[in-house]
């Protein structure tokens, strides 16, 4: 599977290499986008109804049982055929800043402020961004993750120095505080990325242990880049709705004199992934300096989008939508759970965010103990699965071997729960 994964394939899932390519790389895609170039020569395409994609990255984005009504149209401004400001609207900027002000720093004398959000065209453009205006640094990062950050530090070795903390079974894959603060306080590190909530695993760091991680980047000057993107996603340990979200923002004291950046957007929390909106807040320093780079990759982000984003982010259907979509996708967490347990797969750590579930196939018989032959007997199937090693982060593919994640799938309760069901019966059937 490690092989596979690194092939690079063209849009109708074929290989890329030689003739009118020779002058470019070799670029592979990223674990789901492979995923679905391979669904694609069965037949798939999003939305067919005779499919069930258990691996896609976005949360259904239909109407919802408590939540406010989807956003259908929007009528277009003279101004909206311009180039708007790099770093995002002024009125958009100071709604999200009101919108971390009211969430999590309430009683709080340190607020954000416009000049506090950089607003961007999606969540990897905004990392990009961000990695454009690190300094020459080391930088730590976390495996299991999201896939698209080895190609982040691939396109900036020349400054970044990668530097892995992994996150282990037995500690519920999740980096304990202390190891964190071992592990900058020895590198030397400058920086530290991590998705929390966690894609692929679904962990959450949170309360006292995100105090803490928000507390090693003020003492020792390390810019802590939390990628929150399901941030409101939180479940409990009984398989509950929690009762909010949860965020770094929480535990910033002074909000533009700590190197704590946060990025998230309406993509998965407010299931508006087709607006392509992110943003960053942080430090007023860091956001101008984030607004420079962005000024040479990107030029802003649409504002016909922002506009529309204030009527979503207004407080009351702010909270109407995040509240309906813990109750829902909880519910689905738990179906998923429960059907994977039943088929043999091991859930030693169930997801308390994102909506995810990663398990392991170490337990099942061959060949489906192989995630390479798990995930292409579910294609024959026709569904989608994600095998773990896709989220083994390596930058210039510098470690050698095999995979720790070897035996790790994610399974995703993205879809709407009928065509979700569906997925996790054909599987049962499949493993039978």
């Amino acid at each position: 599977m490690n092989d596979i994964a690194n092939q690079p394939v063209s849009a109708d899932g074929s290989l890329v290499g030689g003739g009118s390519a020779s002058a470019f790389r070799d670029v592979p895609y990223m674990g789901v986008i492979f995923v679905v170039a391979e669904a694609m020569k069965l037949g798939f395409r999003n939305g067919h109804p005779d499919w069930s994609n258990l691996g896609q990255g976005q949360p259904e984005v239909g109407e919802m049982e408590g939540a406010p009504p989807r956003i259908q149209s929007v009528e277009l401004q003279p101004d909206d055929h311009g180039y708007g400001p790099v770093n995002g609207t002024d009125e958009l900027r100071q709604t999200i800043a009101d919108h971390y002000n009211r969430l999590y720093r309430d009683g709080k004398a340190s607020k954000y402020r416009k000049e506090n959000v950089s607003v961007a065209s999606g969540g990897r453009l905004a990392l990009s961004r961000i990695f454009a205006a690190l300094g020459t640094v080391g930088a730590g990062y976390q495996v299991p993750d999201y896939t698209a950050y080895e190609d982040l530090f691939d396109y900036h070795r020349h400054r970044l120095m990668p530097v892995l903390l992994t996150a282990r079974e037995e500690d519920g894959f999740v980096i304990p505080a202390a190891k964190l603060e071992d592990a900058i306080r020895q590198n030397g590190l400058g920086a530290f990325l991590i998705s929390n909530p966690c894609n692929p695993t679904g962990q959450v760091v949170q309360g006292d242990e995100l105090r803490r991680y928000v507390d090693c980047g003020r003492r020792f000057e390390c810019a802590m880049i939390f990628d929150e993107f399901y941030s409101h996603f939180i479940y409990t340990d009984d398989g509950k709705p929690a009762k909010g979200p949860v965020s770094a923002a929480a535990w910033v004291e002074d909000v533009n004199a700590e190197p704590i950046l946060i990025v998230d957007g309406l993509t998965k929390s407010f299931r508006y992934p087709g607006w392509r909106l992110g943003w960053t807040v942080g430090p007023e320093e860091v956001i101008d300096r984030i607004g420079r780079a962005a000024s040479a990759i990107d030029g802003g982000p649409s504002t016909v989008v922002q506009r529309t984003a204030l009527k979503v982010l207004e407080p009351k259907a702010a909270d109407q939508a995040t509240n309906a979509l813990r109750n829902v996708f909880c519910s689905k967490r738990n179906t998923m759970i429960e059907h994977l347990s039943a088929m043999g797969l091991q859930v030693p750590s169930k997801p308390n965010g994102t909506f995810y579930v990663w398990a392991s196939t170490k337990e099942l018989k061959m060949p489906f103990r192989d995630p390479e032959r798990f995930f292409r007997s579910a294609l024959a199937n026709k569904v989608l699965t994600v095998p773990g090693v896709f989220f083994d982060v390596n930058p210039g593919k510098a470690r050698k071997g095999p995979s720790p994640l070897s035996n790790w799938m994610r399974f995703s309760f993205g879809p709407p729960e009928d065509n979700m069901e569906m997925g996790l019966d054909r599987l049962a059937r499949m493993l039978q």
